[in-house]
């Protein structure tokens, strides 16, 4: 086991898993499927879901620092309260008023779950397996997304009661489990301890590493409203994509726990920076014509860069942040890297329409390049990162 409370640990990803199946279930599929039948228009949904996601990434910083005075488990059952009431409000007595109200308020509350968890994460992780703790952590959510995306919406239109009980019944539960954490806080990391004349320093260290997260995100960002027109374009359909996407979410794994090992016993820099590299030739190869004849070649590169970068990018983070204040520190991070992705879709869709396939992989290859040199810089705060005492 990774952490040294697994139950803890266990039951905070469970509402992990349960929230972000419901949030993407129904931002992304109930309330676009079902929202017009509620007497919900297109402005008005779209203005549901924009203000939640905007909140939520704005906040994180902010609702970091309340976790740390007011407890952790406190913020997470306000939120999960509240994410309870817009789902069964928005069933029940739809309402465009206070369906914006409701989900910004469930945005901003819901903005300390992921930081949350990063820090008990981090906090909990056995002595030298912290970039394997917080890799696993940040990754475990991927079925549940893909389950509320994928899986909600086509159960909504075969059997809409159905659709809706099962969200409000994953909510309850991310309630309950919410409530079972009610008394979790934040403690100081083993043996490390934040002296008031410390605290700007560190803050600084998080600081420096606040261009690579908004870059580092940019890039795959590039292809998310590009996914169907690059297959159209390419003449490839869903199908042809499963041989190499097993094989690359193989590499991926393989990867993941070796890079996490050895970030753990030297420095996550060791794996961060080749990640990087082969991220910038993925794309870079992807870039020339004749992209359909290399995905079996691609996947298995991509599959090995995000595995290293992964377990490189958190293994970092959790190096650099203030001792006293993780959550704020992680929730500041993570806005940031959401910026980056939102940007991402705008600067692809340009590129896309200007120089097409080879335009849109260029820049996400130059933009991991840029990463890249941004972290060999000399003198870089993420190059002198000290690890945590253990």
């Amino acid at each position: 086991m990774l952490w040294t409370r697994p139950l803890v640990m266990l039951r905070l990803l469970a509402l992990l898993l349960t929230s972000e199946l419901v949030r993407s279930g129904f931002f992304v599929s109930a309330l676009p499927v079902a929202g017009p039948g509620l007497g919900l228009g297109t402005a008005v949904i779209g203005a549901m879901v924009g203000v939640h996601y905007l909140a939520d990434a704005l906040a994180k910083g902010p609702v970091g620092l309340v976790t740390e005075r007011w407890g952790l488990g406190r913020v997470l059952a306000l939120g999960s309260g509240l994410g309870f009431l817009v789902v069964l409000g928005t069933r029940l007595a739809p309402s465009p008023v206070w369906g914006v109200l409701g989900c910004a308020l469930w945005g901003v509350t819901y903005a300390a779950l992921w930081p949350g968890l990063m820090s008990t994460s981090q906090a909990l992780a056995r002595p030298g397996y912290a970039a394997r703790a917080l890799a696993v952590s940040s990754l475990s959510v991927a079925p549940a997304i893909l389950g509320g995306v994928l899986g909600v919406g086509p159960l909504l239109q075969a059997r809409p009661e159905t659709g809706w009980t099962l969200l409000l019944g994953a909510q309850g539960a991310a309630l309950l489990l919410a409530l079972s954490l009610l008394r979790l806080h934040l403690s100081p990391l083993p043996g490390v301890s934040a002296p008031a004349g410390n605290i700007w320093q560190g803050w600084a260290r998080v600081a420096v590493l606040l261009p690579a997260a908004f870059a580092q995100t940019l890039a795959p960002g590039l292809l998310v409203t590009l996914f169907y027109p690059l297959l159209a374009r390419l003449g490839l359909g869903l199908g042809d994509l499963l041989g190499p996407g097993l094989l690359a979410l193989v590499a991926f794994g393989a990867c993941l726990w070796g890079a996490g090992r050895l970030a753990d016993r030297t420095h996550p820099r060791r794996v961060l920076t080749p990640g990087l590299l082969l991220l910038a030739l993925t794309f870079g190869v992807a870039a020339l014509p004749g992209l359909e004849a290399r995905l079996w070649l691609l996947a298995p590169l991509l599959g090995l860069g995000y595995g290293a970068f992964i377990a490189g990018w958190n293994g970092l983070v959790g190096r650099v942040l203030p001792a006293g204040h993780r959550a704020a520190a992680w929730g500041t991070v993570m806005a940031v890297e959401a910026l980056g992705y939102a940007a991402g879709p705008l600067l692809g869709g340009l590129a896309w329409a200007r120089f097409g396939q080879a335009g849109v992989f260029t820049l996400g290859a130059a933009v991991f390049l840029l990463t890249e040199a941004y972290y060999l810089w000399p003198g870089r705060a993420v190059s002198r990162a000290a690890p945590h005492p253990e």
